[in-house]
Order: C-alpha cells, then sequence, then structure tokens
C-alpha cells in the first residue's frame, strides 16, 4: 500500500512529463515543454525521470528561456576557435590571445558610455545584457578550453543548479593566461561570475541578480624594433623571442567589477492585469592602472619632458551607482516598461600639478532621467523592440539614447530586420583626462561635445542559400578620436561611414562553402578613422556522421582577408588606437588561411585548427598593427564540453 502511495505521490509531481511506454512503438512526439519519464509496461512499476535537453534552459533577464545549443554547425568553428568565444569578423588578433584586436570594422560598444573602458580591453567585458541565468532539472557544468600562444591556457568553466523548481544559482569562472610569441607580452586575464534567478510560486514576484569582476591585465611590448627584420625572414627572427621590443617593463591593467541586482513584483492576479513593479539597483566599478618598473626611453627623448616626481604607476577610475524603479505592463502582444532613474557618477585620476594644465583630480555628478521599453508583436509576423533612456546631469551634460529594431516576415522564411539607432553622450571617459609620468601625454579635454552617432541599417534573409544581406550607415558627429601625438580630438564635421555586404552558405552534397564580405567607406573625413575597404572570409568544408553514427566531424579550410589600407597605432598607455604618425605603415592585403578538423562526440565539441599555414611555406609578412606582426603558424585547440548531470 506504501509502495502503490508513493507511486501516486511521485506521478503527481510529474503530471506534466510526457510518459513513454517500452512496449508502445510511437515515437516521442517533439515538445519542448516536456521531460521524458520511462515506463517498463508492468504493472504497478516505477516511472523513472529522465530530463531531455529541453531542461536545460538560459536566458538573459527578462526574456524568453532557450534551450542549450549542443548542434554542431559551421558558425561555432568561428566562434569556440577563440579565447573570447565571439566570432571575431572584422578584427584582427594581436601575436597573443587576451591582447585585443585591432578593429577593421567600425561598431557602437554601449559599455563605453558614462564609463571608463579602453576600447582595447573591451572585447571580452561582460555586460549587463550578456549574463546568462539557467533553469536546469539536474546539476549542469559546461568547460570551454583553448590553448595560449606559448605557455599558458584559457578555460571558461561554469556549473549551474537549481534549488527546488523556483531558484536557480550559477558559478562561472574564467581564466587565461597565455606568455606570447614575443618578448614582454603576457596575458594573464581572469573573470568570476555569480548569479541568481529566482520565481516565486505564484509566479508574481522574479528576481535576477549577479556579481562580476573582471580583470585584463596585459605587458605591453610596444610592438618591435625592427620592422624590416621581420618583413624580410631574417633568420636571427625565426624564434621571436630574439626580436627586440619597444618597451622593457611596461604593463596595463583593467578591472571591471558590477553588483546587479533586478526585481519584480505583481501585485494584482497577472494573468487578468498584467503590471508589475520593477526595481533595479546596480553598481559597476572600472579601474585602469599603467605600470613601469622604470622610465621607457621610448616614450621621450630629454629630460624636460618627464613629470619630476611624478609615480611611474598611474592609475583612472570611473564608478556609477544607478537605481531604477519602473512600471511595467507585459502580455503576450504588448509589453510597455518606463520609469525613472537616478545615478550617481564619478570618474577620476592620479592626481598631477603642471605648471601649464590645471587637470582635475575628480570628477563626480548627480544625475536624473527616465527610462523606457516597448515591445509589440502583431500577426505574428511583426515584431518592433524599442528603447529609450534620458539623463541630465551639471558635469556630464546630457545623455539620449534610443535604439530601434523591426522585424516583419513579408513571404515566409524571409525575414526582414530594419534598425535605427542613436545616442549623443559625453566621449568615453577615457579621452576626457589622462595624468601621466610623461608630460607629452597629460591631457584634459575641456568643454567637450557630445558624441552624436546616428545608426540606420538591416538584414535581409533568404531562403536561397541560407543567404543573408546587410546595409549599415553611421553619421558621428563631434567624432572623438586621438591624433597622432596620443591628444583627444574632435571633429568640427561629422563622419560618415557606409558599410555593405552578405553572407551566403553553398551546399553540394556534404561539401559546404560558406562565405562572408564586407565592404565600408569612410564617406568624410577619412582620415580620421582608417580602414580597409574590403573584408572577407571564405570557409570550405566537409561536414558529416561518422564512427556509425558516435560522432560529428568538420574538415575544411578557412582564409580570412582584408585590403592594404593605413592603420592606426596601437599605444600602450591608453590601450587605445591614434591615427598614424611619421613610423607608421600601411597592413594588410596578406590573406590569414586555417586549416581545421573538428569533432562532436555527444555532448563534447573539439575543435582543431593549424592558423597561419601561409607561414610553413613563406616568412610571415602580416600585422595586427604597424610594429605588430599577426602570430605565425600555431596549432589552435578548442575544447567545449556540456555535462547534464
Amino acid at each position: 500500500m506504501k509502495y502503490i502511495l508513493f507511486i501516486i505521490i511521485f506521478f503527481s509531481l510529474i503530471s506534466k512529463a510526457q510518459v513513454v511506454n517500452k512496449t508502445d512503438s510511437n515515437k516521442l512526439k517533439e515538445n519542448p515543454s516536456d521531460t521524458l519519464v520511462v515506463d517498463s509496461g508492468t504493472k504497478d512499476s516505477l516511472k523513472i525521470f529522465k530530463p531531455t535537453i529541453n531542461d536545460y534552459l538560459h536566458q538573459t533577464q527578462f526574456s524568453e528561456k532557450k534551450v542549450f545549443d549542443t548542434v554542431m554547425t559551421f558558425e561555432k568553428t568561428y566562434i569556440f576557435s577563440q579565447y573570447n568565444n565571439k566570432d571575431n569578423f572584422g578584427r584582427v588578433q594581436f601575436a597573443n590571445i587576451g591582447a585585443g584586436f585591432n578593429p577593421l570594422s567600425y561598431e557602437v560598444n554601449a559599455e563605453q558610455n558614462l564609463a571608463l573602458l579602453p576600447e582595447n580591453k573591451s572585447y571580452g567585458i561582460i555586460g549587463i545584457n550578456d549574463v546568462q541565468y539557467y533553469d536546469v532539472k539536474t546539476p549542469t557544468a559546461t568547460f570551454v578550453y583553448h590553448n595560449a600562444m606559448k605557455n599558458g591556457a584559457a578555460l571558461k568553466s561554469t556549473y549551474t543548479q537549481n534549488i527546488g523548481k523556483r531558484f536557480n544559482f550559477a558559478l562561472e569562472y574564467t581564466g587565461l593566461r597565455s606568455q606570447g610569441m614575443y618578448r614582454n607580452f603576457l596575458a594573464a586575464n581572469n573573470n568570476t561570475l555569480f548569479s541568481g534567478h529566482y520565481v516565486s510560486k505564484s509566479g508574481n514576484y522574479e528576481l535576477f541578480a549577479h556579481y562580476l569582476h573582471q580583470n585584463v591585465n596585459n605587458q605591453e611590448n610596444g610592438g618591435i624594433i625592427e620592422d624590416d627584420l621581420f618583413q624580410s625572414g631574417d633568420s636571427d627572427y625565426k624564434n621571436r623571442q630574439n626580436a627586440q621590443v619597444n618597451l622593457a617593463s611596461s604593463s596595463s591593467q583593467y578591472s571591471y567589477r558590477r553588483y546587479y541586482l533586478s526585481h519584480q513584483f505583481s501585485p494584482f492576479n497577472s494573468e487578468k492585469y498584467p503590471f508589475r513593479i520593477r526595481h533595479t539597483i546596480s553598481h559597476q566599478g572600472n579601474k585602469y592602472y599603467y605600470a613601469q618598473g622604470s622610465l621607457e626611453p621610448y616614450w621621450y627623448d630629454a629630460p624636460q619632458e618627464i613629470v619630476a616626481g611624478f609615480p611611474l604607476s598611474t592609475k583612472k577610475y570611473s564608478d556609477n551607482l544607478s537605481n531604477t524603479v519602473s512600471l511595467v505592463w507585459d502580455n503576450e502582444k504588448f509589453k510597455l516598461d518606463a520609469g525613472v532613474r537616478y545615478q550617481m557618477l564619478k570618474f577620476g585620476a592620479t592626481p598631477i600639478m603642471l605648471p601649464i594644465l590645471e587637470i582635475p583630480n575628480e570628477i563626480k555628478e548627480n544625475r536624473i532621467g527616465a527610462v523606457g521599453n516597448l515591445q509589440v508583436k502583431l500577426l505574428d509576423k511583426i515584431q518592433l523592440n524599442s528603447f529609450l533612456e534620458f539623463s541630465n546631469g551639471s558635469q556630464f551634460g546630457t545623455y539620449l539614447k534610443t535604439t530601434n529594431n523591426l522585424k516583419f516576415e513579408p513571404i515566409k522564411d524571409y525575414f526582414v530586420n530594419a534598425k535605427v539607432n542613436f545616442q549623443s553622450v559625453y566621449p568615453s571617459f577615457n579621452y576626457l583626462l589622462n595624468t601621466s609620468s610623461y608630460n607629452n601625454f597629460n591631457y584634459y579635454l575641456q568643454n567637450a561635445k557630445n558624441q552624436a552617432i546616428t545608426e540606420i541599417g538591416g538584414n535581409v534573409n533568404l531562403k536561397w542559400f541560407k543567404t543573408e544581406l546587410f546595409v549599415n550607415y553611421f553619421r558621428i558627429d563631434n567624432y572623438t578620436y586621438f591624433d597622432q601625438f596620443a591628444a583627444p580630438r574632435q571633429s568640427d564635421s561629422s563622419l560618415n561611414i557606409s558599410q555593405i555586404g552578405g553572407d551566403a552558405t553553398f551546399t553540394y552534397g556534404r561539401f559546404h562553402l560558406n562565405t562572408r564580405v564586407q565592404f565600408q567607406n569612410a564617406l568624410t573625413n577619412k582620415e580620421l578613422l582608417p580602414m580597409p575597404s574590403f573584408i572577407g572570409r571564405a570557409n570550405i568544408f566537409y561536414q558529416s556522421k561518422a564512427f556509425k553514427n558516435a560522432a560529428e566531424i568538420q574538415a575544411g579550410i578557412k582564409v580570412y582577408y582584408f585590403s592594404k589600407f593605413a592603420s592606426r597605432d596601437y599605444f600602450p598607455i591608453l590601450n587605445e588606437y591614434l591615427l598614424p604618425n611619421s613610423s607608421s605603415f600601411s597592413i594588410g592585403g596578406q590573406p590569414i588561411a586555417d586549416v581545421y578538423f573538428n569533432m562532436k562526440v555527444k555532448k563534447m565539441f573539439f575543435f582543431v585548427e593549424g592558423q597561419q599555414i601561409g607561414t610553413l611555406i613563406a616568412h610571415n609578412q602580416a600585422y595586427a598593427f604597424p610594429h605588430y606582426p599577426v602570430y605565425d603558424f600555431r596549432l589552435n585547440l578548442g575544447i567545449v564540453w556540456y555535462l547534464f548531470n
């Protein structure tokens, strides 16, 4: 009797699950909401809980849940072969993982708004809307491994578990250490992320919270000295550690820390009145250090260019305490979120006293503003997402940002995405001021104007050859940049940029060809933002099941190319990019080819690449920046492993 009672109780707990009888020859119908329960088919048998992939979900805050993606697609060879686990099309990497990229294509990074974030430290930063929250039926772990460029590795590990049905916590740690191919170029990055998600039994209360701490630490070598020896393939340069570099004891460290909590409450019956009150509070602190063991002769020519008594190591920091209360109306077709936001901002640097330039030690202000989100769905064919934020303060001026995205399906399986985005915001804080032991690199951008960016564009997805066509146009007023002397400037006239391109995949049996091309041009003020006119990528590969369907394999060759152009220079003191100077030279016009073999076995992926195979035949002449070569041939290994316990 007790045994029967136990079965009844157990069955009531899983009554929403699907039961499959082994004696039943019918196939299990696909249903994302179902959990598989196996019944032996005998009388009084115990139903055994057996979770499926649909029981392992992730989401960003207040968004739809998605199933873990464990399908092997060619897109993953662009992602999991990269240390930051992103497709870095439109960028070219230094000769070390964790050291950043040269951005070949213009893009807007909202993480730099009203914050201190040097551009070359931004490529692995996790924003608020990037944080993943989970809902898993059993404890789950994932591991993503990348080997380093000489001595080291990068490992991202995630563990998540539900406690009961309504609370989930996750812990993520990423550690990276890579010596690099040249002297004084060590990268030692790490991040720690705790996250939690809770939903009350009634569903009237929901909470998202996380803590994030990221460090992006790099030795800075200033580039190689003897470029002619590198370009000629001199035998003394076969061991890259023999190459002389410009800096011997310099390094940069960037710390990004955030506490975040957002929760909402439904005071009424949410089915009848989909009305909620939402509260969000966060604190974000950014710190940037430039350190050196001694004064570097590369940065000065005469003693009078040194600030006497100033510390060799400098610090800049920003803080943002944000508190938002909003009202939310949320139903299936229409969602509106509107509220008020209060912020306390602070930005400062190592104090300095100069005879001809007064640089403030710290700038701080209180700001008040409003935020709003609108989502509209019509006829299951049209979806509109709009966001608006406005704030005002005494020190950093008026802030206005709006993003508007429209997605519709004019013909079945053909999608159009259109966007109109605008922001008017103070320049990134790294442009505002800097203090340094070198006189030439002390500056204060007084009376800065808002940099206004208008972005219009979109893409069309066609069924033929899985094609995507895209076009983007940017107009940037008061474009803010660093000139060839590392001084911040703002342009008097607008910078206009056009981008057009496409992505397509052609298939013949088990052979595939994926191509992506982008044509771009600065229509005005070309000299302020040098860029290649063409960026292209081709990937020809074979994909098939193998080993009696126990595995799936991909094998192919990828070629990446960007046209020759007069690139900006990399400036280690600021971790930013400067306009070309007298020692600069053009880069590009050198194809970068990789051969690869990828394999999936159950829930484990192996990504194996022979990168820069052209350097096995001829000496390397490719650069990421002037004086900073691209890596030579290397065996690049990536492993992704999902453990659903």
